[in-house]
């Protein structure tokens, strides 16, 4: 916030998962705003690749009352900090019961920039090998499905896939292997 200045801050709602805050600040000119901010942890999405196709997770998503794939992700309980691989696996091996013989780091996107400080780490997981998920409560209406490269574009082209940061995360996957191509 180098153009603009906090004033006063106070936390309105929290829970395990969150914080809201308002942030009362003041802008360059001197004239003063408030804003909400939604404080949450980093989390990570892996994109778990094999025969080129991936391996996604559908779950039914309360805030949009829908059903909804994606590539795996998550956080840490309780707002708990962690580096970002340790916890890519552990998303990985929890959601879908892979476990990845590479990670590679693909980098680093705001969530929600516009209300939010929380930060997603897109790692591609590939040398798969397969298990048993360890999913939350949260997760047990969890399903999990291969799709193909093909059947993913269309999924996200007729809004079945409409999550974000997949779709976000898959743009990442796409530079990085035009760079590989190169």
């Amino acid at each position: 916030m180098s153009d603009f200045r906090r004033v006063s801050s106070r936390v309105v709602y929290e829970n395990r998962w969150m914080a809201v805050r308002e942030d009362e600040f003041e802008r360059p000119d001197g004239s003063r705003g408030v804003y909400g901010v939604v404080d949450k942890p980093d989390f990570a999405l892996v994109i778990p690749f094999e025969n080129d196709g991936f391996h996604l997770v559908e779950e039914y998503r309360y805030p949009v009352g829908r059903r909804a794939w994606n590539f795996p992700q998550g956080s840490l309980p309780d707002r708990a900090a962690g580096a970002p691989e340790e916890l890519a696996r552990r998303e990985l091996a929890e959601e879908t019961g892979l476990r990845a013989g590479t990670l590679t780091r693909l980098g680093t996107l705001h969530a929600s920039h516009g209300t939010s400080n929380q930060h997603v780490h897109v790692f591609l997981a590939t040398d798969l090998t397969p298990g048993e998920p360890s999913r939350e409560p949260e997760e047990q209406d969890m399903r999990q499905a291969f799709v193909s490269r093909d059947e993913f574009r269309k999924l996200v082209r007729e809004g079945v896939i409409a999550d974000d940061s997949t779709v976000a995360a898959y743009t990442l996957l796409l530079l990085h292997e035009e760079g590989l191509a190169r």
